[in-house]
This record gives C-alpha cells, structure tokens and sequence, in this order.
C-alpha cells in the first residue's frame, strides 16, 4: 500500500521544484525588488548621486532590468552572444534603456567611473541573489548567467557609448560657447599660471594661446598683477567667488578698464584644483558714469564742483579737521556789478568772464583747496589748514587782486569788483551748512562796505572789515 503524503507537504515540493527549475529572466523579475534596493544603496556611495532622491537613483534601472530578462528569454546563436560579450551587439531603432542612462547620467553630472560603477553593482546584485538561491551551478542556469553577463557588457557599451556621445556634444558646445564669447574667460592653476584661454583672451593679450598657457600675470607683465594673485590666493583658499576691477592698457589696445569674476573649481573630493575668470571690458561703461557722476557734481559752465559736491567735501573737511584739530576757513564771495555786465555786454559775454573769474580763483589757492561755483555770480573756497587769520587775510587779498585785472571780453576790456565774507571751523561754526550760511552773513556785510572789501565772521550780530 502506497503512503500518501499530505497536501501541504506535496504543494511546497511543487513550489521548491519550480523555484528550483526557474531560468534567470524568471528570477530576475521575481526579485527585482531586492535587487533594485541593492541598486539604491549602492548608488548612495557615489558623490554626485548623494543628493538624488529614491526615483533618480532608480531611474532606469528598472527598466534595464526588465529588458535584460526579455534578452535571456529570446532566442540567440553563438555569434550574437560573443558580439554581446564584446557589446557589440546591433542595435535596434530606439534607444535602449542602458543607452538614457548613460545620457542621463551624463547630463547629471556623474564621472564615467561612476557611471560604470553602477553597473558592476548591478551585476554584483543579481549574481548573489541568483547564487544563494541557486548555490550549484550548472547546465541551464550556468547558460544564463552567461547570457547575463553579456547583456550586461552588452548594456555597459550602450551606456557608455552614449555618455560619450553626449559629453562630445557638450564638449563641443562648450568649445563653441567659449569661442563665440566676446569676453575674455581663461583657467589658472593653483599657482596662477594659465592652462586654459580663449580666443577672446588671446586677442585682448594680442598673444597666441600657447604663448600664454604656462605663464602667470607677473610673468605677462601686467600692472594689476599683484592685486589679483592676492585675490586669486583667497578664493583658492576660501572656495568662494571673488568680483574684482582692475585698470590696465593691453598691448592689443583693446580696452582700459576691466571687471572680472574668479570662481574655484573643484575636485570629486572637494578641493580646489583650478580656477576659472572671466573678465569683461567696461572702459566705455566706465566712462560714461564718470561723466554721469561728474556733470551731477561740478558747474557745467566753469568745470567747478557745484554746491552738491562742495557741500560734500566741506563736510569731508570739517571731518578731517576734527579729527587732527586743524583749523579750516570758508570763504564766500559774491561779484560785484556782475548783472549789469549781463545786461550790457550779454549773457555770453556774462559766461565768459564767470569762466575766467573761476581760472583766477584756482590760480590763487592750493591744489588741495577747494574752489567751487554755488550758482550765478557765487564762488566759495574751503581754505584746509589755515593757522592765523592773516593768512587768509592773504589769500583774500590775493583773490581781490586778481580779480580786479581787466578781463578781455571779445574786443572789451571789462573790470569787476568781489565781495568776500570769511568764516572759521570750529570757531563760527561747526555744520557745513552753518559755516555756509555764517560766510554768506559776512559776504553781505563785506558787499554793504562797498566793493572789493572782505569781512570776517565774529559775532551772529558783528562783523570786521578790511578794505582792499
């Protein structure tokens, strides 16, 4: 009498027999959920897949996995499986999911290293969950594990083949973007020395670019040579960009003034090894807010400060005055009869001689006195240094004489008189609009005394005159 066996018992055998007899494709479909989690925490270890999320580190994987098992279950003769050994396998009209990945991984970013990494680690994967489930291994399932492997190498060139179509293609972009580039962008090594430049810079250098490979600034002989080794040296040390100008005249002729950005760029491990600049010419720029900047601070007819620069520098000087204990002394004057040479002779003629009078007030101050024009027929003078009153006395004196040369206007010979009020930081006053407004009460008294006649700031109610 034969022994039965229970049922439980007969349905686990089957289940044994069956995961005993599946083929790999099979295998590989039935774990692929463990194999992709070894794929996930693999892909973990690589610098530029530490950031991805679980998707991106799956991507493809999935689906390279999937078409490799179709692989092993079609049918292929001895040739097709050395050419797939050796991934040279034909292709078919799409893209296969081995060759996005190489793209993708690619664009991301990934070395070509890591790119392969990944696949070793995916063949690692299967071949330990396929040994511990199979751990003899023999006839059919030693058959699929070949035909794993070559798909595999199979999927390795594909991959690769498009990385490097890819990086190709952005090299050449890349190469095509830096030519194109009207700026001047070049690599230096951690000891300054060019290793890379463009044409753009080659022509601002008016060198050949191998002239200028090896060589640093100080080796060029350019004046902003020191200025940007030092900011070279902080942002190589630092890792951080660096916005910088300089101003040097090139033997190209191209351009006087210059802006320029220095970036590091690093290594898998983080460390400087070169850094890149790109430079931009500004002169024109540059220029052009200089004359911006200069026609909102200076008189457009006599080329001297206006009352918003000297209001400035007066509180400069009172500053600077403070600070040392210095004196400082502000003259006001006002021309005399200057209207009725408007009214006479013309406005031209009137601007004529204002330019004249302010070419003889800067011949008789120190170049770092300050002569300004506030309006109409209104000049100041911010005297630094002034000990005693007697010299401004003095240079008073010499502004009235010097005015009172007749002025050549067109066939006329023309003369005028000035009125000159006087006052003292930290005497008078200490604002700049203070000291002003006390030069200007002085003015008034000096110009009520009759013409060419100067008066000192004393009293809110008092003031002494000189005469001429």
């Amino acid at each position: 009498m034969k022994r039965a066996f229970p049922l439980a018992l007969v349905l686990l055998i089957l289940a044994k027999q069956v995961e005993f007899n599946m083929r790999l494709a099979a295998f590989i479909r039935a774990e692929i959920e463990s194999i992709l989690r070894d794929w996930e925490e693999f892909s973990k270890t690589l610098y530029h897949a530490k950031n991805m999320s679980k998707k991106e580190l799956r991507d493809h994987a999935r689906e390279m996995l999937l078409e490799i098992a179709d692989d092993l279950d079609s049918q292929q003769d001895e040739s097709q499986q050395a050419a797939k050994s050796k991934g040279c396998a034909p292709k078919g009209g799409e893209d296969t999911w081995a060759e996005v990945h190489g793209e993708d991984r690619q664009t991301s970013g990934f070395t070509v290293i890591e790119t392969v990494s990944e696949f070793r680690a995916l063949r690692a994967s299967v071949v330990s969950h396929w040994s511990k489930a199979h751990p003899t291994l023999a006839g059919q399932r030693l058959e699929d594990l070949t035909r794993f492997h070559e798909a595999i190498d199979q999927a390795v060139a594909e991959s690769l083949e498009q990385y490097a179509t890819a990086k190709e293609m952005e090299t050449r972009l890349f190469g095509a973007i830096l030519l194109a580039s009207p700026d001047p962008i070049y690599v230096l090594d951690l000891e300054g020395r060019f290793i890379y430049a463009n044409k753009a810079t080659a022509d601002l250098f008016a060198m050949e670019p191998e002239a200028i490979i090896g060589k640093s600034t100080f080796d060029l002989g350019f004046s902003f040579a020191s200025d940007f080794q030092r900011n070279l040296d902080k942002v190589i040390a630092d890792q951080s960009t660096f916005r910088g100008k300089f101003v040097h005249t090139f033997a190209s002729g191209l351009g006087e003034r210059f802006e320029y950005l220095l970036a590091p760029v690093l290594d898998e491990q983080q460390d400087t090894e070169a850094t890149v600049c790109i430079s931009r010419d500004i002169t024109e720029q540059a220029l052009a807010d200089e004359k911006i900047w200069h026609n909102a601070h200076h008189d457009l007819l006599t080329g001297l400060p206006n009352r918003r620069l000297f209001l400035d520098r007066l509180e400069q000087e009172i500053k600077h005055a403070k600070r040392r204990s210095q004196p400082l002394a502000l003259l006001f004057m006002d021309l005399d009869g200057f209207k009725d040479i408007n009214d006479t002779l013309g406005h031209e003629a009137g601007d004529r001689m204002l330019v004249d009078v302010a070419e003889r007030l800067i011949n008789c101050v120190r170049a770092n006195d300050t002569v300004a024009r506030l309006g109409g027929d209104e000049f100041t003078v911010i005297l630094t240094g002034a000990e005693q009153r007697k010299h401004v006395e003095c240079v008073a004196q010499t502004i009235i004489d010097a005015l009172a040369l007749p002025f050549k206007i067109g066939q006329q010979s023309v003369q005028i008189s000035i009125s000159i009020g006087v006052s003292f930081y930290l005497e008078d006053a200490s604002t700049p609009n203070a000291l002003l407004e006390a030069a200007d009460q002085a003015m008034y008294k000096a110009k009520k005394a009759g013409s060419n006649q100067m008066c000192f700031y004393d009293m809110p109610d008092k003031a002494a005159i000189t005469s001429a």
